[in-house]
């Protein structure tokens, strides 16, 4: 390596190191905060700091913070789970069909998802206005569902269309059905897309404050979005509503590989 080229990395690195410290910048601020490390309290022996937040954590859950978790948790899992159990299916349909009724409904999911989210919050309230269905988890569930499926319907398909037809035909070859045949080597070999489309499902409904800004009304059915608004911007609730998405991340991010199946034809 020349001089050159170490300088331009060491340039490189330097950037990067900057715009992280600015990144970082206010969620330090943020964590800070919570962790008591600000004022006086940052002076405060280990014991009695250690008291202080939990005592402050202990305070934030008591109240009505830990029907918000509750409530956020169970629509993010339960949009994840509808979202691979039909965006599975319906993604291996969109790669594998060549009729006009596929075709068709590739142009409906398409125009789902390019439609931007907020245009689909008003008709959808009105609609559910009629059915009683505002101010409801479930709704609210519904709402979710319908602005991540057609992301999670279209990861599925541009990922079954990687998996060569060839391995299909072996595993019907060697007595499987269709059915069979999906089971065994298409969704077995699809958990890169299942936990993309898992993540973003999840993240998506994590942190979302408009949808449940608009749909939901009592303090009992707030998810942590609008909570924490409500809350006054805790900054030991913010630290709280940022631990689940990290934990997936450091749980599931060594699962992630591509070209699982590259091989898989030549062992044939």
């Amino acid at each position: 390596m020349t001089a050159t080229q170490r300088r331009g990395r060491r340039w490189r690195f330097g950037l990067l190191v900057i715009i992280t410290a600015i990144t970082l910048a206010p969620l330090g601020g943020v964590l800070s905060s919570a962790l008591g490390l600000t004022g006086d309290r940052g002076t405060a022996g280990a014991g009695s700091w250690l008291v202080t937040v939990g005592r402050s954590i202990a305070d934030t859950l008591r109240g009505r913070s830990l029907y918000w978790f509750e409530n956020s948790l169970g629509l993010s899992f339960g949009a994840v789970l509808v979202c691979v159990l039909v965006g599975a299916p319906a993604g291996y349909a969109l790669a594998r069909g060549r009729d006009r009724a596929v075709s068709g409904f590739a142009l409906v999911v398409f125009l789902l998802q390019s439609f931007p989210p907020v245009l689909l919050l008003v008709p959808l309230f009105l609609m559910f206005a009629r059915r009683q269905l505002v101010d409801n988890l479930f709704g609210l569930g519904v709402v979710y569902i319908a602005l991540t499926l057609s992301f999670a319907i279209w990861m599925f398909a541009a990922y079954a269309g990687t998996i060569p037809v060839e391995l299909e035909e072996a595993a019907w070859l060697d007595g499987c059905s269709v059915l069979g045949a999906y089971l065994r080597v298409v969704l077995r070999n699809s958990l890169p897309a299942v936990l993309t489309t898992s993540i973003f499902t999840f993240l998506s409904v994590w942190n979302d404050y408009l949808a449940a800004f608009t749909f939901v009304r009592s303090e009992d059915n707030y998810t942590l979005g609008v909570g924490l608004q409500a809350a006054g911007h805790s900054p030991v609730l913010a630290v709280l509503v940022a631990v689940p998405p990290l934990l997936i991340f450091v749980l599931l991010n060594r699962y992630f590989s591509v070209g699982g199946v590259a091989g898989a034809i030549g062992a044939r």
